[in-house]
């Protein structure tokens, strides 16, 4: 628990009904919308204005790594603005510079390319592989989710697109290394990796010379988490090779620390030629994406024109927020840490899915995990539909919520994903409270809780 508590608000009913009355909230109908009203933060907890204190299990949306307000990033924020607030995109900043070879540094990629957000280094990252390669398609997958943004928003395969389609032409979907429900119905013992070789089929079908890239989710993350098997990565940059495709990465949630490494695709050993990052690059302190390229990539645009650009691109405050935060990462040991913990938090996961149930399957990489919910374990039937909810996934999110425990839930689907700078004590405070909402899901799909 944070060292001080917060104070409830004496106006805060009145701020809510003023965010509600004067903006417009994310992906809801807006009358639905009860939003908490948030006052501050420490470490992996927050605060609301009735004076409660909230464990942060989804760390805001899964980008607040090294906790609220950490004094080491606010501090970079700080000496930043004392210096200059502001600086045009032509400009060079001694900000832009140590950021930029950081960031070549630990991808072991060439050039970056700064943005505002994940979805704008997706819509870069799309734009660069077309002028680089001079074709036109983009091999997606459908359990994906890259932006809200045009371009972002139709290359992901997150329902989510459904409403601003058809978007932007030359995107096509393939499907995701899914083992627990193989969309080619196969099992560990008789999967080919068949998640790759129909890609390779759509490739083929599409004519090779027509696909710029491939572009996926290191890991998959808010439609369900899929840990790929440890081959996938080496067989499909193997396919990107043969056929000359880029490999674009969205490291936008799983990267930076959030698996215990730099990159989530750096655990299989393989190389992508442009990655894509967000969230945990400044933990969320400050709005920045990058889209880093290819020694090969950043070598074709010295002597040809680079067609795009944002006024704030390479903004000095985000930047320098950033480096502040990279350097926690460093200096506190926290990549070890989630590891370390990660592997803890994994014996946890595996043990409620043998306790409960509702839970048909867990999945986890470092401090990024996911439970499956299902009202059948042997038939694996959701417990909530495709792009829908249920009077179970409902009561369990009211249990958690009621508990003060902030956690992000999604068709039948319950993340685990604190801040990286969590502690093992505040860890099982927050699954304890998982597991009292999953006995609740077992006793109204009518089977009776496994004792521990």
């Amino acid at each position: 628990m944070p060292d001080s508590f917060p104070q409830a608000h004496p106006d805060s009913r009145q701020i809510i009904q003023d965010n509600r009355d004067y903006t417009l909230f994310s992906w809801s109908v807006q009358n639905t919308t009860n939003p908490i009203h948030m006052t501050g933060g420490k470490g992996s907890h927050f605060f609301d204005g009735d004076g409660h204190t909230w464990l942060d299990f989804s760390s805001q949306l899964i980008n607040i790594n090294v906790g609220h307000q950490h004094p080491r990033v606010l501090q970079a924020i700080k000496d930043q603005v004392d210096v200059m607030c502001f600086a045009g995109p032509s400009f060079a900043t001694d900000v832009r510079a140590t950021l930029g070879k950081k960031l070549a540094e630990v991808t072991g990629l060439g050039k970056s390319f700064f943005t505002l957000g994940g979805s704008e280094a997706n819509e870069n990252a799309m734009k660069m592989a077309r002028l680089y390669t001079g074709r036109d398609k983009i091999i997606t997958r459908y359990r994906s989710y890259h932006g809200a943004t045009m371009g972002s928003m139709t290359a992901s395969g997150d329902p989510r697109r459904w409403p601003v389609e058809p978007g932007v032409p030359g995107i096509v979907r393939a499907f995701d290394p899914y083992c627990y429900r193989c969309p080619f119905g196969k099992t560990p013992d008789s999967c080919q990796r068949e998640c790759v070789s129909h890609i390779e089929e759509i490739i083929q079908m599409e004519g090779p010379h027509n696909v710029a890239a491939i572009m996926v989710e290191g890991i998959t993350g808010s439609n369900g988490l899929l840990v790929p098997p440890d081959d996938y990565y080496p067989k499909l940059r193997a396919l990107c090779d043969k056929y000359g495709i880029l490999l674009i990465d969205d490291e936008v949630m799983s990267g930076f620390g959030r698996t215990g490494t730099w990159l989530a695709t750096q655990h299989y050993g393989i190389k992508p030629d442009i990655v894509t990052c967000a969230k945990g690059l400044t933990s969320g302190y400050m709005p920045l994406g990058a889209m880093i390229v290819s020694d090969a990539i950043a070598e074709y645009f010295e002597t040809h024109f680079l067609a795009g650009g944002l006024t704030y691109s390479g903004h000095p405050v985000s930047l320098a927020a950033a480096i502040g935060n990279l350097a926690v990462y460093e200096e506190e040991h926290l990549f070890e840490h989630t590891r370390e913990l990660g592997a803890y938090l994994g014996q946890r996961l595996e043990a409620i899915k043998a306790r409960f149930a509702c839970v048909g399957d867990v999945r986890y990489k470092g401090l990024f995990s996911v439970i499956e919910l299902v009202k059948d374990k042997a038939t694996k039937e959701p417990l909530a539909p495709f792009n829908g909810t249920s009077p179970e996934m409902g009561r369990l999110a009211a249990h958690i919520k009621s508990k003060h425990v902030y956690a992000y839930s999604r068709f039948n689907f319950l993340w685990v994903c604190p801040p990286l700078v969590v502690t093992k004590e505040e860890l099982d405070h927050g699954l304890s409270v998982y597991e009292e909402a999953l006995a609740l899901v077992d006793q109204m799909i009518g089977e009776p809780v496994a004792a521990d």
